[in-house]
């Protein structure tokens, strides 16, 4: 009975002004492993081992679910095992990885029929947004801009060198929640001001100018609404800043941290720990690099 696995890197996304349209993978791997049963039978691995649904509500399930329906392929059932090293609801595409794992699955079980173009379509009817996907399923940095329902993306090649230290606190906060706290509309300045800080990212990272992120990966749309849920936001970020990080942001909707920097990454991780625990937070800390393949499949 043909079984596959596929593996999809965690990402990072906004990287500050970048909102819901800049993605970056990175070397933190979630595993699924697929293959054809009698009924479904799902079983998980590291991260949310104690709380992932195990029944037709799982994420990776219902994309499977969804591809299989539309390519007309339906098997009795699937037995699914999950491998998890990507923090569940920190900020790190944990959702995205687990709806690509289920599609790339799904898709290489019913005989490869739908694109990768296809599957970041599918992938957007169960995730609403397309920067962690693209960013996890082509690997690199993603920008992404929805066009007459379909998402026109372009792929950059990270910094030489670039490291991401990623501090996660051990609370969770949910995309829906921290989008709640952003407002309805926004002062025209804002929105000026974060034009031409992404403007200067996209410039900084197509000539791998690292110098530049200090000023280019400010933003004031969604960062500082969002820094009340997260106990200490400020003062974390100035001390990564302090500690040597080229430029420092919240991941995604959070609550993970993400410092930036080509040298000094273990001062850094300390002086984001040192800070976290000073606000009265536990957290670990990951020193990630940037992913460039993205997600991939292959036969068991």
């Amino acid at each position: 009975m043909t079984a596959v696995r596929v593996t999809v890197p965690a990402s990072t996304a906004n990287l500050g002004p970048g909102f819901d349209c800049l993605g970056m993978a990175l070397n933190l791997y979630n595993i699924v492993e697929m293959q054809e049963a009698s009924g479904l039978e799902i079983i998980v691995e590291g991260e949310g081992a104690g709380s992932i649904a195990r029944d037709a509500s799982n994420l990776v399930y219902r994309a499977a679910t969804l591809l299989l329906n539309k390519a007309g392929y339906r098997p009795p059932g699937l037995n699914i095992r999950l491998i998890n090293n990507i923090p569940l609801a920190r900020g790190l595409g944990s959702s995205s990885a687990a709806i690509l794992g289920g599609l790339l699955a799904a898709n290489a079980l019913s005989g490869g029929t739908f694109s990768s173009a296809e599957l970041l379509d599918m992938a957007l009817e169960l995730e609403g947004h397309a920067d962690n996907l693209a960013a996890a399923l082509w690997g690199g940095i993603a920008v992404v801009a929805p066009v007459e329902g379909r998402v026109r993306h372009v792929q950059l090649d990270p910094p030489a060198g670039l490291k991401v230290i990623a501090a996660v606190p051990d609370y969770t906060l949910s995309t829906a929640a921290s989008r709640q706290v952003l407002p309805e509309t926004i002062p025209y300045r804002d929105a000026v001001y974060n034009l031409g800080r992404l403007a200067l990212l996209i410039a900084a990272l197509s000539r791998q100018d690292t110098d530049l992120f200090s000023v280019a990966m400010q933003d004031v749309l969604h960062q500082p609404y969002r820094s009340a849920l997260i106990p200490g936001m400020d003062r974390i970020m100035q001390a990564a800043r302090d500690a040597g990080a080229r430029s420092v942001t919240l991941s995604g909707a959070g609550p993970t941290i993400t410092a930036f920097a080509c040298e000094r990454e273990a001062d850094i991780a300390r002086a984001m720990q040192q800070s976290m625990q000073d606000s009265g937070i536990n957290c670990r800390v990951l020193i990630l690099q940037p992913d460039h393949r993205g997600a991939v499949w292959s036969r068991l």
